[in-house]
């Protein structure tokens, strides 16, 4: 980051200390691998039927504990697992589907219940707290059935599942390993898919030297210091506004009352709107794995400011940071690095757009957001005001380009990426 007539030149930034050695190939945690399903009538209506005992064990589970709450008594898996067999006991309903999914539906009802009583205990604020578990009604949750490796197997290109379910899977690529667990789920649209949980395996890439800051914004998606990895704003949700407003109006007006079941015409247009809500999904998804792919493979090392944009959910910025999706092109990245063995920092964003990045001072006051341009009052460094924070990110992060020397890394530990 070399510093000519009081500005930062963007340039491509290369680490003080290169490494030659090049990672070995291992596995580095798990990853889901998901197909679509080609489910019969008759295979519908076992999988409904599965998810219906399913989502009365949930809903038996959420009663358990509330009960436990009000009487001061403890409610974990094992007394759960114990009112579950005791269920299937007494229930011949319940005892004709598999025990498998019941006892997988026990055990991510006690991770949810954990982590909300966790963030209770360290006294998280309210808006950042996970919520206790809820009921699942019919009408809202989708089904959803997740099975441990004795409860399911693969042959002759078919999912068998427990309880004598078999479906068609898509096969658009091969497993690289046997699935240790699988999730059979419905989407919006009423498709079936099936998610494998395999061992991720490690695909290091050859060195290059350089490295990245990553500042988010809403103007552009992703500001970095070199111009050729920035990302603009994609705009995917703003393009298809008017043909969503027209389907929601539809549902508006087709909207019987309360307690009546919902008109033809009310499914039609709700399966339409559902439909444009996927294809903005899945194009922001592409967007982000794309750019994600194209800044691991031509950085060692990337530095990305660790931003949350949950809150601008509540500013007028609201609909436009929706569709930028910082989050989701941020969770991209990290799984790209990971994958590809590359070394992604997660930088605290607290005061990134108040210091300079060629001397490290701060400014004394917040800089309003129609103020886009950086000056430094102590160094007289000129730029733009989300270049300035992108090079902040290198400099937090302990990845001090050539040239660099002196600037201390201020503000809250950096974290890696998992």
């Amino acid at each position: 980051m070399q510093a000519r007539n009081s500005q930062l030149s963007y340039l491509p930034v290369r680490l003080a200390i290169v490494t030659a050695e090049a990672k070995t190939t291992g596995e580095t945690g798990h990853a889901r691998w998901t197909y679509r399903l080609r489910v019969s009538a008759g295979a519908r209506a076992v999988l409904e039927a599965e998810w219906d005992r399913c989502r009365w064990v949930w809903n038996e589970c959420v009663a358990r504990s509330r009960k436990a709450h009000r009487d001061g008594e403890k409610c974990g898996p094992a007394a759960l697992d114990k009112m579950l067999t005791g269920a299937r006991r007494i229930t011949p309903w319940l005892r004709e589907g598999s025990s498998v999914p019941q006892q997988q539906v026990i055990r991510v009802f006690g991770t949810s219940r954990a982590k909300a009583l966790k963030d209770i205990k360290d006294r998280l604020p309210v808006h950042r707290r996970a919520g206790m578990p809820r009921w699942k009604e019919k009408r809202d949750a989708a089904p959803t059935l997740n099975c441990t490796r004795r409860g399911f197997r693969l042959k002759d290109g078919r999912l068998h599942l427990a309880g004598g379910i078999v479906v068609r899977v898509v096969w658009s690529r091969d497993l690289p390993a046997d699935p240790s667990s699988v999730r059979v789920y419905q989407d919006s649209l009423g498709h079936w898919y099936a998610s494998f949980v395999v061992p991720a395996q490690a695909e290091p890439l050859p060195g290059t030297g350089l490295v990245l800051g990553v500042d988010w914004g809403v103007r552009e998606t992703a500001t970095t210091t070199s111009d050729a990895y920035d990302l603009p704003h994609a705009e995917h949700g703003r393009k298809v506004m008017a043909k969503l407003g027209r389907y929601q109006r539809m549902m508006a007006r087709r909207r019987t009352p309360k307690g009546k079941p919902p008109s033809n015409g009310y499914r039609t247009a709700k399966r339409q709107a559902a439909k444009l809500h996927k294809k903005i999904v899945r194009q922001r998804q592409d967007t982000a794995r794309k750019w994600a792919k194209k800044v691991v493979r031509g950085h060692d090392a990337v530095a990305v400011e660790d931003f949350r944009p949950k809150f601008l959910a509540k500013t007028s910025m609201a609909r436009k940071a929706a569709d930028a999706a910082m989050g989701a092109t941020k969770a991209a990245l990290v799984e790209m690095g990971r994958k590809h063995q590359r070394d992604i920092r997660l930088v605290h964003p607290a005061h990134t757009t108040m210091e300079c990045a060629r001397c490290g001072a701060r400014t004394k006051h917040a800089l309003p957001l129609s103020e886009r341009i950086y000056t430094c009052a102590a160094c007289g460094a000129v730029s733009p005001r989300d270049k300035n924070s992108a090079y902040v990110m290198l400099v937090r992060a302990g990845l001090n380009p050539a040239g660099v020397d002196g600037v201390r890394p201020p503000g809250p530990p950096v974290r890696k990426a998992a």
